[in-house]
């Protein structure tokens, strides 16, 4: 890909140029242009122009294009691009906060973004950037799971009875190493003193 552009400087460039290296006003992207081109104007090979200049071979070669074409003036202006894509209409944006909030669909147990992102038809990191952007986080919903255990009413009871009415003398001495035959050894204890 390499280019051959013979730069010749005529005097009035080569000055608007070394005022544009030594005006510290200047951003520095025009200032190292202009000295691509004045290193390029004195022979150096684009080599030797890119490590002085701190650039790449090609942006030494695609300014050196650039100043054969437009001369000083087109080194200082960039051109335009296309702008980027299109932000998401806000209906679309409504339907990707108000999805999550809703009932999932079938079993799941909440929407995630590839689910919403599916549903709605954009990308997963649009759902992604746009749930971040209002702090919407379904995934974090706290749910309160209830027991299917037929006793737990009467091992809520004995529990919360425990915290309300605590005996008054009750001293239980265990030597045992197992837990779960600690616990049962304390809960007889309690059942024969009539605590329970």
């Amino acid at each position: 890909m390499a280019q051959t552009v013979c730069i010749l400087l005529g005097e009035e460039d080569r000055t608007r140029l070394a005022a544009i290296v030594g005006d510290r006003n200047r951003p520095q992207k025009h200032v190292q242009r202009a000295r691509i081109v004045l290193l390029s104007a004195d022979r150096l090979p684009v080599l030797a122009v890119a490590r002085r200049t701190d650039a790449s071979r090609p942006a030494v070669w695609r300014w050196q294009q650039r100043f054969a074409e437009q001369g000083v003036d087109g080194l200082l202006r960039d051109k335009t691009r296309k702008p980027g894509k299109k932000p998401l209409p806000a209906a679309t944006v409504a339907k990707i906060l108000a999805l999550p909030c809703g009932k999932p669909p079938r079993q799941a147990t909440h929407w995630t973004g590839r689910m919403v992102a599916k549903a709605v038809g954009v990308s997963l990191r649009a759902v992604q950037r746009i749930w971040e952007a209002n702090r919407l986080q379904p995934h974090r919903v706290r749910t309160f799971k209830t027991s299917n255990d037929p006793a737990l009413a009467e091992k809520v009871e004995d529990v919360v009875g425990l915290y309300m009415n605590p005996p008054i003398h009750a001293v239980v001495i265990s030597t045992c190493h197992n837990p779960a035959s600690c616990l049962r050894a304390l809960r007889r204890a309690m059942v024969s003193e009539n605590w329970l």
